[in-house]
């Protein structure tokens, strides 16, 4: 977690490449980082199917 230069927060999650937010107090940082890792921990995983036609399955964390 870092103050920002222009005023509020930013930070980032160095476990998970390019995850990272702001947000204008910690507390609005705290909701948004949470947000972020969401987002990045959730994929599109394509399962192929019988028959060839691969089924796209979203999996949320």
């Amino acid at each position: 977690m870092h103050e920002a230069d222009e005023g509020g927060f930013w930070a980032e999650v160095p476990a998970i490449s390019g995850c990272a937010t702001q947000g204008e107090t910690i507390e609005e940082l705290m909701q948004n980082l949470h947000e972020a890792i969401e987002g990045c921990l959730s994929v599109d995983v394509e399962i192929p199917k019988a028959g060839g036609n691969p089924k796209v399955v979203e999996i949320a964390l």
